[in-house]
């Protein structure tokens, strides 16, 4: 008797194609600026109108606003507009520990608060802190940054794209710098933008991005200063690219009008965990691709603690001494050597070298 032959199970695949809904209901901003630029103010400014906005559109009031302070800005905010904050509401944490901001965020989206965070800067700079702290380490290296980025995403940025709740995040102003090629073809550290000071993917996540600044009105001593605000980012396109002198919620009212207010809301779905699957356990030439990377940055990272400067001096002591341990001091041609364990030792040199520089 022929046995009968087993058929293959056939491997349904989801439907992950949907018909589209329009599902930004709520209002996720980020503001970052330098001191004095009217980050916290705007913010409030635009929390207050908010409020009251969703009042008329839903015919509901949320319960008022939450406010994350770092920096005891609730205080003075609350004395400067405690006539329309004791109608609306405020409540206050004032903490700085990252962990409690995950649970301030999950608190205001089940009590139905506005939240505004300020600043998310000193969240970061904590959490890196206790990253520090709990390793028993002095700095991060790039193989820490896997662990830091997963964790920030998971414990606020899902959060926080996610919730059900209107967010508006400040933060300071960093700087950007990248090695742009001089006109000799040399790389020369510079400074080529600003953005806000947080983990780096922070701003990508935000809906309407604003830079703050301080904004003098002429050009004679004594002229009048302003806060000027900067629309970098604008995911409707209603506002890229605008400023306004003295913003209130009514500047950013072209971005809000055209969110679904009151309606549904999910931006990205977290349920459906991760790709692990697609990967072989086993994938040497990728990780040697990784190392290659880690190293170079390392080597990178070396030079600039050895020579500091960005003088012409440190710039040619930089590129001198890249080429005694490299043979070359072009970026372009190290970036193409195939031995990693040149290039390891390379980076073991210039480890002692700066080692050997601080102990005197």
């Amino acid at each position: 008797m022929v046995a009968p032959t087993k058929q293959k199970a056939k491997v349904t695949k989801p439907n992950i194609l949907k018909p589209v809904e329009f599902e930004a209901a709520y209002l996720k901003m980020g503001i970052y600026g330098l001191t004095g630029s009217g980050k916290s103010y705007t913010a409030m400014l635009i929390a207050m109108g908010l409020w009251k906005y969703v009042c008329t559109v839903t015919k509901k009031k949320p319960k008022g606003i939450a406010y994350a302070d770092t920096e005891s800005g609730s205080d003075f905010l609350y004395d400067r507009f405690k006539k329309e904050l004791n109608i609306i509401g405020l409540t206050v944490a004032k903490t700085r520990r990252f962990k409690d901001l995950g649970d301030i965020v999950d608190e205001a989206e089940k009590e139905n608060f506005l939240l505004i965070v300020d600043s998310i800067t000193h969240y970061w700079n904590e959490f890196l802190f206790s990253f520090l702290k709990k390793h028993d380490i002095k700095r991060i290296a790039l193989k820490h940054w896997p662990e830091l980025k997963q964790t920030w995403r998971s414990e606020f940025a899902d959060k926080y794209v996610n919730s059900k709740i209107h967010m508006i995040v400040c933060g300071r102003s960093a700087d950007i710098w990248e090695d742009i090629p001089d006109e000799e073809g040399f790389l020369e550290l510079k400074k080529v933008g600003t953005k806000l000071k947080a983990e780096g993917e922070l701003g990508y996540e935000s809906n309407l991005l604003v830079e703050m600044e301080l904004h003098r009105t002429g050009p004679k001593i004594g002229e009048k200063w302003i806060n000027r605000a900067w629309v970098n980012k604008d995911k409707f396109d209603r506002m890229n690219f605008s400023f306004f002198d003295s913003p209130t919620f009514d500047s950013f009212l072209p971005h809000i009008e055209r969110l679904n207010i009151g309606g549904k809301h999910r931006a990205i779905d977290t349920s459906r965990g991760d790709s692990q699957e697609i990967f072989r356990d086993s994938n040497v030439g990728y990780q040697k691709i990784r190392i290659k990377e880690q190293v170079l940055d390392c080597i990178s990272n070396e030079l600039y603690l050895i020579y500091p400067g960005r003088d012409e001096e440190s710039k040619t002591s930089r590129f001198k001494l890249l080429e005694k341990i490299l043979g070359t001091h072009s970026w372009e041609v190290i970036k193409d050597i195939k031995d990693n364990q040149k290039l390891k030792e390379g980076l073991k040199t210039l480890e002692e070298i700066r080692k050997s520089k601080e102990k005197k």
